[in-house]
């Protein structure tokens, strides 16, 4: 009798992308970026380190889109219909965020590319944009009804907040904030800023 158990379909373009994506988001949060490595990745992943390589150029370019395929996932904007809870919503969940395994991926991929100069600008550049994303939502949402100035729409302005919230972290060297610095942040700093004519 032979065995006719049909042999598994060979994954391509976004199917296997997104395979090589979980694996590496896995691996990841399994041992941070100093342990990371595309035979790992490649492994759990169920192909071969080409494929991977085909589609980043390096160990540090995946784990950045790795972080970047998990970090999407994690933040929405929130519309509550006040500002200042959209803002507080936002900055309590990036707080927990870098408190959470995934912060400290982040943390890990921050501290252990520096000698890369231009996957770190993508780190960065990618936690910028992402911050000033959500804050222009929240502001668009805001300005419509009369809470905030439409010059508080520029990407550097909306993004202020998250902004003083990575220099705390820098200042404590904590993984999380309390929650009274965050209210001061949005009460004193924030709020007056995006609502000053």
């Amino acid at each position: 009798m032979t065995d006719h158990t049909p042999t598994p379909k060979r994954r391509r373009g976004a199917a296997l992308e997104q395979a090589i994506l979980r694996a590496a988001t896995a691996e990841l949060l399994a041992a941070g970026y100093a342990s990371f490595n595309m035979d790992q990745v490649a492994r759990r992943a169920g192909t071969n380190k080409n494929a991977l390589y085909r589609r980043w150029p390096s160990r540090a370019a995946l784990a950045v889109a790795a972080y970047g395929h998990l970090a999407s996932e994690q933040f929405i904007s929130p519309d509550t219909g006040s500002l200042r809870e959209d803002i507080l919503t936002i900055m309590r969940g990036a707080n927990r965020h870098w408190a959470s395994p995934l912060g400290a991926v982040l943390r890990s991929l921050l501290t252990g590319l520096p000698d890369d100069q231009d996957v770190l600008k993508r780190v960065q550049a990618k936690g910028a944009e992402g911050g000033a994303e959500l804050f222009l939502g929240v502001l668009t949402r805001a300005v419509a009804r009369g809470e905030a100035r439409p010059g508080a729409l520029r990407p550097r302005v909306a993004g202020v907040a998250l902004a003083l919230l990575r220099h705390e972290y820098l200042l404590r060297g904590a993984a999380e904030v309390p929650d009274a610095v965050l209210v001061e942040i949005v009460d004193e700093v924030y709020l007056p800023l995006v609502r000053s004519g």
